[in-house]
């Protein structure tokens, strides 16, 4: 893709003037909440630096202390040239910080936020100055369960599936350099069945003066397919572009995103004044076309089969945060050469770049928000706001099909029977939808469902025949609560029933191998390769007989600390030999799904 930089933070609105922010901090706990006082806030002392972008919990941070802290400071210098500052904007960009951040340029506040899994930015141009410049950051965490933390744990220990939390700055922090009137927003949505590309992009400007255009120029390989330009007289500015014809030049038949073939146009678009190009963004999109159809799910008008697996996305060393850009190709790249053609990105909200290459590499993704545990105001308040961030920020990346903005009830202990519980299911339901209209919503995935598109089971049943006998005999039973799956867990909540919706077993497997009693997975452990491979293939092929099931999720790609029901250890080691796990994947499967 033209618009590809290697390590650059936000893929799908790049340009060339940035400055990677991450490695050495100044840093300091702040247990007794002396920082401010002690005036941290215009600078942290070199007694004590951290690797950014990595949390303090981790070694690959350079401290690996996993105890919880409450309070912790950050600080470095940052170099402004004076022509940076003559008619320009610098923004300052966390990807991600987890919980709330304080932000502050020269001892002056530039900014907070609430939320450890969205993107924010600051405008901090009128804060620098030429020359050196301090840039200081708190980040406050805590044992809250009403803030959505997923798999952090919030004890001092870990347990169950909660692993270690991570706390202050665990993605890139980068500062941007912008003209005076630029585009700081894209929402890119595919319009498959008319070939064309609908674009709302959001301009910034100290005011809107007659005469300015965007124009957006789309590429497919080189080659040129269509330009279009509207005039910018506000804040936010819609305009269409054909992507199949070129009139009077070229025919071209319409280039469609799928795993098989996951063909991506170049997109640039210009903000024009006075006859100069004043902002030059790069980016890229996908046509594709994800819809239901009574109990299938359509990709571009084709059944489509998800053949997925619960990816966590941890590392050894450096826990939530990938090593690097490496780490996340190779990821997917093992994934898909097990035979998987998409990930269920389990409670995380990953590094954008991980959806950038499952966008060039055609790996389908559910994006699942992090659970909080606790059902109050203040939860279901901050839960909104944070996930309404999220479904904004990564809208258009093709390679996203499914929101999953609920996991098995965490958050909502009581949606089996209280309305209220039911009532923020259906409003982060509807609110999604009306950010976006055209994906499925999955709202409690796995179990008690209200309203949703898909409807998704979860059951760790180890042995195929049992399990086959359970889905293939008694599904209706199932579905309309007269029997229970999995922990005994019924399928709707209560006042809610099936209307004919798709059917995924989204959660199933979790196969561990016998080692010292030291971690866990579901059911009993294995003791060889060909024990493994064996259970594998009975439970996969008890859910491929299914006729009326568009698809799955194996539990998981990797070992997360002490679970190590991973098909891979987190050294990326495979535990089975890939080749014929792939091939147990694509085994001839129900011919409904052919």
């Amino acid at each position: 893709m033209k618009s590809y930089i290697p390590d650059y933070p936000r893929p799908q609105l790049v340009r060339s003037s940035w400055e990677n922010l991450n490695g050495s901090w100044n840093f300091a706990f702040d247990d007794e909440n002396i920082g401010f006082a002690k005036g941290w806030n215009q600078g942290v002392s070199n007694e004590q630096t951290i690797r950014v972008p990595f949390s303090y919990e981790t070694k690959a941070s350079g401290i690996g202390d996993e105890r919880i802290h409450p309070r912790v400071w950050y600080s470095r210098t940052v170099d402004v040239k004076e022509e940076a500052l003559q008619g320009r904007r610098m923004l300052l960009h966390f990807e991600g910080c987890d919980y709330r951040t304080t932000v502050w340029v020269n001892g002056q506040q530039a900014g907070s936020h609430v939320g450890g899994y969205a993107r924010f930015s600051f405008d901090v141009t009128k804060l620098l100055h030429a020359g050196e410049n301090v840039v200081a950051v708190l980040a406050e965490d805590s044992d809250d369960t009403r803030q959505p933390r997923g798999k952090q744990r919030w004890v001092e220990k870990n347990f169950g599936c909660w692993y270690v939390q991570t706390t202050g700055i665990w993605k890139t922090v980068w500062m941007e350099c912008v003209p005076e009137t630029y585009l700081s927003a894209l929402k890119l949505t595919p319009d498959y069945g008319h070939a064309r590309l609908n674009i709302e992009a959001q301009i910034e400007a100290e005011r809107f003066e007659e005469g300015v255009l965007l124009e957006a120029i789309v590429r497919y390989q080189d080659a040129f397919i269509a330009s279009t330009a509207v005039a910018v007289t506000r804040k936010q500015v819609n305009l269409q572009i054909d992507v199949c014809s070129n009139p009077g030049e070229h025919e071209w038949s319409l280039h469609s995103w799928s795993p098989e073939n996951p063909q991506l146009y170049d997109l640039e678009l210009r903000i024009i004044k006075d006859g100069k190009p004043e902002d030059t963004v790069l980016s890229y999109f996908g046509m594709r076309d994800i819809r239901i159809d009574g109990r299938q799910i359509l990709l571009n008008g084709s059944p489509l089969y998800q053949r997925l697996i619960l990816d966590q996305g941890y590392w050894e060393d450096s826990h939530l945060t990938p090593p690097d850009e490496a780490a996340l190709i190779e990821d997917i790249e093992k994934i898909q050469k097990l035979g998987y053609n998409g990930v269920r990105k389990h409670q995380k909200i990953e590094d954008e770049r991980f959806l950038y290459w499952c966008d060039v590499k055609g790996l389908l993704v559910w994006s699942e928000m992090a659970a909080a545990y606790t059902f109050d105001d203040t939860a279901v308040s901050d839960f909104m706001t944070q996930w309404a961030e999220i479904v904004r920020q990564n809208y258009s990346h093709p390679a996203i099909i499914t929101w999953t903005p609920v996991n098995e009830s965490w958050g909502v202990p009581q949606i089996k029977t209280e309305k209220q519980q039911q009532s923020f299911a259906q409003a982060i339901y509807y609110l999604t939808k009306s950010l976006d209209p055209y994906r499925p919503v999955i709202v409690n995935d796995g179990w008690e469902h209200t309203v949703s598109d898909i409807i998704t089971l979860h059951d760790y049943e180890e042995k195929g025949s049992v399990f086959l006998e359970r889905y293939a005999e008694h599904i209706q039973e199932l579905l309309d609560g007269t029997i229970y799956h999995n922990l005994d867990r019924a399928a709707f909540a209560d006042g809610f029933s099936y209307h004919g919706q798709p059917i995924i077993i989204s959660e199933f497997g979790g196969i561990a191998y016998n080692n010292d009693d030291s971690g866990w997975g579901y059911g009993n452990k294995v003791n060889t390769e060909e024990e493994f491979l064996e259970r594998f293939a009975q439970i996969t092929g008890a859910i491929q007989q299914l006729p009326y099931c568009c698809g799955y999720c194996y539990t998981q790609v990797t070992d997360v600390q002490q679970e190590i029901n991973g098909l891979m250890d987190m050294q990326r080691n495979f535990k089975a030999d890939p080749e014929k796990v792939r091939a147990i994947n694509l085994q001839k499967i129900s011919s409904l799904h052919r």
